[in-house]
């Protein structure tokens, strides 16, 4: 072999590592949908977001199966979903979109996973919003071959941490997160404390038991990826539980 056809032949498998690597990125699944004539999945999910438009998720959102939904880690986590490999029920050219994940799909071992037992462990599955849903099949399909992968979640505006709680229970919920999406750590400090870690208490709900009234509080939130982001200052010192304030963003 010359030179010049070892160089072309190098390129070539360079190319196929490219293109089945590319491929790889793409795990599959299945979905359906939940008619809302909203056009959310739900308004109180198992990720504690509450109403999904106030929260910017909106008719993007996605209830996930056991496997992927892991306990609730995974709110808040962005994939990008296709239909694809049944010519009837996927819309031509196979469009994709992106969901976050805000709540849980939970199994029903009293069906067969292949016949309404959907979320049943270990099915891969997403349960969609009727208007998402139709973006990517045909409204009169069932339960729908799906393509899937994690992607970036592109936000608007920063983090936003809505207060709950009481004076020795102090709770926050994190929503519009960028980057991963998926808060693995969160920290809270007031003017006059240090830096003390929270719990998850479930879902994006993180907790600890400190009075930290009358202080101006910051945040410091851990993404999967291993970011830490720390937002000095987001409430001031006269925040009262129920109110929701935004920081920096990834």
């Amino acid at each position: 072999m010359g030179a010049l056809q070892a160089t072309v032949f190098f390129l070539f498998l360079l190319k196929a590592c490219e293109i089945n690597a590319q491929n790889e990125d793409w795990n599959t699944a299945t979905a359906t949908y939940s008619k809302e004539t909203d056009g959310s999945i739900i308004t109180e999910g198992a990720c504690g977001y509450g109403d999904l438009h106030k929260t910017s998720y909106g008719k993007y959102s996605a209830g996930l199966s056991t496997i992927l939904f892991n306990k609730g880690s995974t709110c808040g986590a962005c994939y990008e979903l296709r239909c694809v490999d049944h010519i009837l029920w996927c819309l031509q050219g196979s469009p994709s979109i992106v969901l976050t994940a805000t709540d849980f799909c939970p199994p029903n071992y009293g069906l067969s996973a292949d016949y309404g037992g959907w979320c049943n462990f270990p099915k891969e599955h997403f349960e969609m919003s009727e208007a998402a849903f139709t973006e990517i099949a045909e409204r009169s399909a069932d339960n729908v071959p799906v393509q899937y992968r994690r992607v970036k979640c592109a936000r608007s505006g920063g983090m936003r941490f809505s207060l709950s709680g009481n004076s020795h229970f102090f709770q926050v919920l994190i929503t519009n997160v960028g980057l991963d999406g998926e808060v693995v750590a969160v920290k809270v400090k007031g003017s006059r404390t240090g830096w003390n870690p929270m719990a998850r208490n479930w879902g994006q709900l993180w907790h600890c038991n400190i009075d930290i009234k009358g202080q101006p509080i910051s945040f410091e939130v851990t993404a999967s990826s291993g970011r830490t982001l720390a937002s000095y200052n987001v409430a001031p010192a006269n925040w009262q539980f129920g109110q929701t304030f935004e920081g920096k963003q990834f």
